[in-house]
């Protein structure tokens, strides 16, 4: 084999960025998947591949400066046939004078499978999809995507239909008491893997929209609801509008404004080891959008003597 510096085009004082950079460069060149059925192209290949055996490996690279290997990458006086010749510069075969029968086996040849093939094995993996060696496992990238639901499907759960990067759509489950913010992570529906290795997530996240009149605080539900002055004063039953529906609410009599009711069990339900929260009603004593004739004559003969601030003074 020629030089391998001569092979990789580069000088004996190039740095290890430089001869990794020429070797990717004529790999990718020369690579057989690129010539199919072109022996030229593959012993060219071959050669390359192995220069950079040598080079791209640090001891390998002294060994070869300092006169101990050779272009092939073996020992000088090496003979693949039949152990080394006479003369070894380690003293073995009948120069030597020791055991004539004695032979070694390089597994780090070029070609071979030792720890100096590693290196350019892996930067073709990643290079080519391929190389002599199949490339690591690795798992499919992960993909983000992003979702607004309503208070109700975050309280309650249900079903989303959304876009990925990749242009697939898919039906995702919005989980019962998901959180403004939250980040579920949808398994195995991201990128495929490599080599054998698992697809990646999808991290979606989600943004709950706010409701008109209802708020979240934790597991529980509040919202103010307005009621009459009759209602106030005499009490009775009166209709809630809640995420689940309408529900029947009984106002004490002489209730106060801004007096909370709870409802419990009804807010957002159970789930996990979770349990489920309560909805929390605060009382607004609500006076008609236009004036009450009636209401107004009733007030001016209305004979009381409380006074609604005794407690500030």
């Amino acid at each position: 084999m020629r030089d391998p510096y001569e092979v990789l085009g580069v000088p004996k004082n190039a740095g290890e960025a430089d001869i990794k950079k020429a070797f990717r460069a004529l790999a990718k060149k020369h690579h057989p998947d690129k010539h199919a059925g072109d022996a030229g192209a593959q012993k060219k290949f071959q050669e390359i591949s192995a220069a950079y055996d040598i080079l791209g490996d640090k001891d390998k690279r002294g060994q070869f400066d300092a006169g101990a290997i050779g272009n092939d990458g073996n020992a000088k006086g090496f003979d693949p046939r039949g152990g080394f010749r006479q003369g070894s510069p380690f003293g073995f075969g009948a120069g030597g004078g020791g055991n004539k029968d004695f032979h070694f086996s390089f597994d780090d040849a070029p070609g071979g499978g030792g720890a100096g093939g590693g290196g350019f094995e892996d930067i073709l993996a990643s290079m080519m999809g391929g190389g002599r060696r199949q490339s690591r496992a690795a798992a499919g990238q992960d993909f983000t995507a992003a979702v607004t639901v309503s208070l109700s499907e975050a309280v309650s759960g249900g079903s989303r239909r959304i876009a990925l990067a990749n242009g697939e759509q898919i039906d995702v489950k919005i989980p019962v008491g998901v959180t403004n913010g939250q980040t579920i992570r949808i398994k195995g529906r991201g990128g495929p893997g490599h080599g054998g290795g698992p697809n990646g997530d999808v991290l979606l996240q989600v943004a709950v929209a706010a409701h008109p009149f209802i708020a979240r605080d934790g597991n529980d539900l509040r919202m103010d609801l307005p009621i009459s002055l009759k209602e106030a004063v005499a009490g009775g039953k009166v209709p809630v509008p809640t995420l689940s529906g309408t529900l029947s609410l009984s106002v004490p009599e002489d209730s106060n404004n801004g007096s909370t009711l709870r409802l419990k069990g009804k807010g957002v339900p159970a789930h996990g080891r979770v349990e489920a929260g309560d909805l929390y009603v605060r009382l607004v004593i609500t006076l008609p959008d236009k004036a009450d004739p009636a209401l107004k004559a009733f007030v001016e003969n209305w004979d009381t003597s409380y006074d609604p601030r005794a407690k500030l003074r």
